[in-house]
């Protein structure tokens, strides 16, 4: 499992007692992972190579190599399958394979650690589809997996782990997979809920963002019918440091939001519909709206917020608000058609406007595990299945 960190600076290696020896070239064990196969309690422990990257040691034979494929049909350079190659940014950065100087038959996978830009990252890691077994798996390790969670069919999702900041204690919270399997369909939503809580509110803003990255993930398994995945999970990562974050939830203390987290003049951007423009040549309306916050203005624009207003008005700022949390509606509305003054007085000041607003927060959603993916020519209907309950549980959190 891909989900090591490194919050505040290198933490120190763990005490295993296995000595430095058995980490070679100057590698540590991963450090804050939160789920997977760990050094002390196993051989086949995540590694930090000293460049940044992570390592993972290849698996014994079939679960190893099928992953190993994996990454290599997908990532390879004859690779021009336009459904692998829109894979790809779903995935972390594959680097080839490695292998120690003292002992070359041992070999890794070199990969991307996606949560080294973040300073204080908040990471979850979550098992998606209604089967943990593949279609290869014995009867014994088929009720073997079973056992384990049986609302997995289900709920089509579990919780392996998960490590979340407290900004106000300065400190980590961390559940593991038995946290997860004693979820049951009426504390989903609650449990899931702790990820994105920092100590003092629910950070509704990343909630919101980690809904618009499972979406692209879900429209991408909709659209293929080449693979099914087994046992396989979803990587969140979002910034949990105060400094750098904005309150997400309207129930919480504001905070000022960092210089870094605005955005500068004159700059117009589109993302995560936290800006939204439409324009109607039946009315002569072309209607502009600024988001405060991503958890507001995305809740606003799953309801049908941004409505057609027939009479004529001037240039004006409104305040709508919606679920506890204001967004500022910039509405330019005609009798007849905009001209062009009309539309360059309207990017004026929609562009003043949107220079004062803190972006949205970085949210990162990674595919990992692929030692159970299988050639198909169907749909993942089980992986989908996953994906939309996920999806459904967070947005209710908004909803809340």
């Amino acid at each position: 499992m891909e989900s090591g960190v490194s919050a505040g600076g290198q933490a120190p290696a763990p005490s295993l007692g296995l000595g430095l020896h058995r980490f070679p070239n100057g590698c540590t064990p991963l450090s804050h992972q939160v789920a997977g196969h760990k050094y002390g309690k196993s051989e086949l422990g995540m590694l930090q190579h000293p460049d940044g990257t992570v390592l993972k040691q290849l698996q014994p034979p079939p679960r190893g190599p099928r992953e190993m494929n994996f990454y290599n049909m997908v990532f390879g350079s004859s690779c021009h399958d336009h459904v692998f190659l829109e894979l790809r940014k779903f995935l972390p950065k594959f680097l080839g394979t490695w292998a120690p100087t003292t002992a070359p038959n041992e070999l890794y996978l070199k990969l991307e650690d996606v949560t080294r830009r973040f300073s204080k990252p908040c990471i979850m890691d979550v098992k998606i589809g209604k089967k943990s077994y593949d279609p290869d798996a014995s009867a014994e390790k088929i009720q073997q997996q079973i056992s384990k969670y049986p609302l997995m069919e289900e709920i089509g999702f579990l919780v392996l782990g998960m490590r979340v900041y407290q900004f106000s204690s300065d400190s980590y919270v961390a559940f593991d997979q038995r946290y997860g399997r004693g979820l049951t369909k009426e504390t989903l939503k609650e449990g899931l809920s702790k990820f994105f809580h920092n100590g003092s509110y629910l950070r509704k803003d990343a909630v919101a963002a980690s809904i618009q990255e499972i979406e692209n993930i879900l429209h991408w398994f909709e659209r293929q019918s080449n693979l099914c995945f087994y046992a396989s999970s979803l990587l969140f990562v979002y910034e949990g440091s105060s400094e750098l974050t904005a309150t997400g939830d309207s129930h919480g203390p504001l905070k000022p939001a960092a210089p870094k987290g605005m955005r500068r003049t004159g700059e117009l951007m589109e993302y995560n519909n936290n800006i939204h423009m439409m324009g109607s040549t039946e009315n002569g309306m072309v209607e502009a709206t600024v988001g405060q916050s991503l958890s507001n203005m995305y809740a606003l624009h799953r309801k049908g917020c941004f409505r057609a207003h027939q009479s004529v008005v001037p240039l004006q700022l409104k305040n709508a608000e919606q679920d506890h949390g204001i967004c500022k509606c910039l509405t330019l509305i005609s009798a007849g058609q905009p001209n062009g003054n009309e539309i360059k007085q309207l990017e004026k000041d929609f562009i003043h406007t949107s220079s004062m607003l803190p972006e949205p927060p970085e949210v990162v959603v990674r595919m990992i595990d692929f030692a159970h993916v299988f050639p198909s020519n169907t749909k993942d209907e089980e992986y989908i299945y996953g994906l939309k309950h996920l999806i459904s549980v967070l947005q209710n959190m908004l909803d809340d």
